[in-house]
């Protein structure tokens, strides 16, 4: 609705422009006011108009509001210094916007876009741990945004089946007798996981060790060995599938698994670096690389080593050169660590390829308050072991709360605040910021993402007590909406401007904002409306039904469940 009444409001200030015989830029769109009290819609018009009428913004804004003719969904127009701010008529809106809420809403038309976008991408040597999960919350969660915002999206994580620190888990189990069957755990993730710290403390005490992983890395690339082939898969595809469970129960799937093992196989990887040594761009020194100096950067490409096999850097460019033949757009989600490498590939994308470089968003690393959790001696958190924890810290927080629940009604609830604390929290923070996680904020039922659940909990809970078949019940004309309503309306109204503003940014910080607002009305329309047995009963079940649903959509942005009781 507020695309629809934008529309309208501009065609509004545009037809008051053509009263001035001066060019100016129409491409402009509308704002929120910081306060309703200032109107619902303000434009900066009366600055571009300032420039060519050489007087002052506020004397632009008073003359062009006096131009505009106010179409009937507004009450009036006024200007606030040089802002020009238009306020909703709510007896006219509510009623329409009401009829407008399904439980689609919030999704935008079809873009003309196809993003791949790829994310987590961790190393198959062990269990996914808390520097991985902002990659996975923010790539998950941007996934979500640019879906419900029309565009097709594909994601995909990239598979290191090539890397040293696969062939040093095959040469325990080749070289040492490690057998992953061998360590505790139930996950296989987590078994690997151990393997690979007493591999790797073996090949690091052990020289013929070290070259044996040289010599199976080499092999692996080949790819003639079918037994040593077995083996890498079976150790790869082991960790992916106790890191897969890990994600699934963070509500995040991916839609393609990349090995990067097959742009070697396909030859890939080869006809690349002969089309870079053809068009001039590769010197050689003991190593075969793009020297970049010329490019400002400083750090020489490698594409082979001096034994012939190809580094990760080779086989991630094979990579993104695949991903740019499948979609419009390829967007990487990538720790800062990465920044270099990033830089890397989009000169060779632009200057050897001629082609658009990927897009990326790069990301802080998360880190624990010392002492809020134990670190295993010194090792990662796992985010098994952080998932594990928010939900036994919501175990208890539900229990000091309901202590008539039983253990049953207690383990669903606790599994939807628990992943939803860690969610809503990481995704609440741009990207670019460093992030501390603190437990006391991401746990609270009064101001973190379980007051949101809480929200949706309660409009669930009147829904039912009205005994009330939703759809069949009509707004009626006699309802003028009060404060705390109008509030309301304005909230959910504001839902596809928000998803469209954060989906063009490409980040889901605001989101989280959002659904705190809009739980927030909700929440004060609750404590200060009557509902049930009211003169507008009916009314107010609808706009109940229309806030629960414009809740669950933006926490299902998020990747967050939105429970029906708490």
């Amino acid at each position: 609705m507020y695309f629809e009444i934008e529309k309208q409001a501009i065609d509004a200030i545009n037809k008051a422009l053509d009263q001035y015989d001066v060019e100016i830029d129409r491409d402009f769109k509308l704002e929120f006011p910081p306060n309703p009290k200032l109107g619902d819609l303000a434009s900066t018009i009366a600055f571009a108009l300032t420039k060519k009428l050489r007087t002052s913004p506020p004397e632009v804004a008073k003359e062009l509001v006096e131009k505009i003719e106010v179409p009937e969904i507004f009450s009036k127009v006024q200007n606030f210094g040089p802002y020009v701010n238009f306020f909703i008529d709510y007896d006219k809106f509510s009623k329409l916007l009401l009829q407008k809420v399904d439980e689609n809403y919030g999704q935008l038309p079809e873009y003309d876009e196809k993003i791949i976008l790829e994310h987590t991408s961790a190393n198959p040597n062990g269990p996914l741990h808390i520097g991985h999960i902002r990659n996975s919350i923010f790539g998950d969660s941007l996934s979500r945004l640019l879906k419900l915002a029309g565009r097709d999206v594909e994601t995909q994580y990239y598979v290191n089946d090539m890397g040293r620190q696969i062939a040093i888990i095959v040469c325990g189990i080749t070289e040492c007798g490690l057998k992953i069957e061998d360590y505790e755990g139930e996950k296989l993730d987590h078994k690997i996981g151990k393997l690979y710290y007493d591999a790797n403390k073996a090949v690091e005490e052990d020289e013929n060790l070290a070259n044996k992983v040289d010599e199976l890395i080499q092999k692996y690339e080949e790819g003639e060995d079918e037994e040593l082939n077995a083996i890498f898969e079976q150790v790869v595809s082991s960790c992916l599938s106790g890191m897969k469970e890990t994600l699934q129960r963070i509500n995040i799937n991916h839609d393609d698994f990349v090995w990067e093992g097959q742009f070697i196989r396909s030859g890939e990887v080869d006809d690349l670096v002969k089309y870079i040594q053809r068009e001039g761009f590769t010197r050689e020194d003991d190593v075969l690389y793009i020297d970049l100096t010329d490019f400002n950067i400083e750090k020489e490409f490698v594409l082979r080593r001096s034994n012939g096999t190809s580094l990760y850097s080779t086989r991630d460019l094979a990579y993104h050169k695949y991903k740019a033949t499948l979609g419009d757009t390829v967007l990487d989600i990538l720790g800062s660590d990465h920044k270099l490498a990033a830089k890397q590939i989009k000169v060779i994308f632009e200057e050897i390829f001629r082609q658009t470089p990927p897009e990326v968003i790069f990301y802080e690393f998360i880190t624990l308050p010392e002492g809020s959790m134990s670190t295993r001696r010194g090792k990662f958190v796992s985010v098994d072991d952080l998932i594990d924890e928010a939900v036994k810290r919501a175990t208890d927080e539900i229990k000091s709360r309901n202590p008539d629940l039983t253990d049953d009604e207690i383990a669903p609830m606790a599994e939807d605040i628990g992943i939803g604390a860690v969610r809503f929290f990481i995704a609440k923070l741009s990207p670019e910021k460093h992030l501390t996680f603190k437990w006391d904020e991401a746990l609270s039922f009064e101001r973190g993402c379980a007051s949101i659940q809480y929200a949706h909990a309660r409009a669930c809970k009147l829904l039912k007590k009205s005994g009330k078949d939703i759809s069949s019940l009509t707004v009626s004309d006699e309802w003028t909406p009060d404060e705390a309503e109008q509030d309301l309306i304005r909230q959910i109204a504001k839902f596809p401007q928000v998803v469209e503003d954060c989906a063009n940014k490409k980040r889901v910080h605001n989101i989280t904002q959002y659904a705190q607002d809009l739980a927030g009305s909700f929440n004060k329309f609750y404590k200060t409306e009557q509902v049930i047995g009211s003169d507008v009963e009916d009314t107010r079940l609808i706009l109940v039904d229309r806030a629960k649903i414009t809740i669950k959509n933006a926490l299902d942005i998020l990747g967050v469940s939105a429970p029906e009781k708490m």
